[in-house]
């Protein structure tokens, strides 16, 4: 992780963040994820919503955003995502963040608000389809989706490393739904990828797993296949 010198305007930043999250607390909202298994050391219940509006109000800041990572609570957490600089992410940090996440969330708000953007992005979605914590292959699996939508610029051909690492998460059933949501985008993208898609499907269902032949067949009705 970078070590960064602290300064007197991050700070009343951070604390006036604090106080704002604490004013939109809801405690139904946060009981509700916590049933749900979405949990964390401290929730206040703040919607997305909210949130995205407090740090509109805030220039992007890495400084920032690492005092909110530090903080630890769910609502620090995603507004770290949303603050920070990604052309300052390294894939130090990348791996640092992403080894603690605990659940959906703030895997997807990562994936979604800072990590695409980052320079690393393409390596760090490989790498991390190999992972041996869940929520790393899940991360892995949600960003090369977001790559799909998000990232216009890349080559079609940047996404074809991919399918090789998604074979083996394919027999995972706790990877199936998400898995499912980032073929159907790669093949909404192009019609390469589309063709790349199809022929990863074929490939699931010559394989010697029920898990990856139900996946591919839900990949094979979302996309007309």
């Amino acid at each position: 992780m970078d070590i960064l010198l602290d300064d007197p305007n991050a700070e009343l930043e951070f604390q006036e963040l604090l106080k704002k999250i604490r004013l939109f607390k809801n405690g139904e909202v946060s009981t509700s994820m916590k049933e749900r298994g979405i949990t964390y050391r401290i929730n206040w219940g703040v919607s997305v919503m909210d949130l995205r509006t407090m740090a509109k109000e805030h220039n992007p800041s890495h400084l920032l955003a690492l005092k909110l990572w530090n903080k630890q609570w769910r609502e620090t957490m995603i507004l770290a995502t949303l603050l920070d600089d990604p052309a300052l992410v390294s894939e130090q940090q990348m791996d640092f963040w992403t080894k603690s996440f605990e659940n959906s969330e703030i895997a997807e708000q990562a994936s979604a608000n800072l990590w695409w953007k980052s320079p690393p992005a393409y390596v760090k979605a490989l790498e991390w389809c190999r992972g041996k914590k869940h929520w790393v292959r899940y991360t892995a699996v949600h960003l090369i989706g977001r790559l799909a939508m998000s990232d216009k610029k890349s080559p079609d051909e940047m996404f074809e490393p991919f399918f090789e690492e998604l074979v083996p998460l394919s027999r995972d059933v706790a990877l199936s739904v998400v898995l499912e949501r980032t073929l159907v985008i790669m093949a909404n993208r192009s019609e390469t990828l589309h063709q790349m898609v199809s022929e990863f499907i074929g490939t699931l269902n010559d394989s010697d797993s029920e898990i990856s032949k139900e996946l591919a067949a839900n990949i094979g009705h979302a996309i007309n296949f």
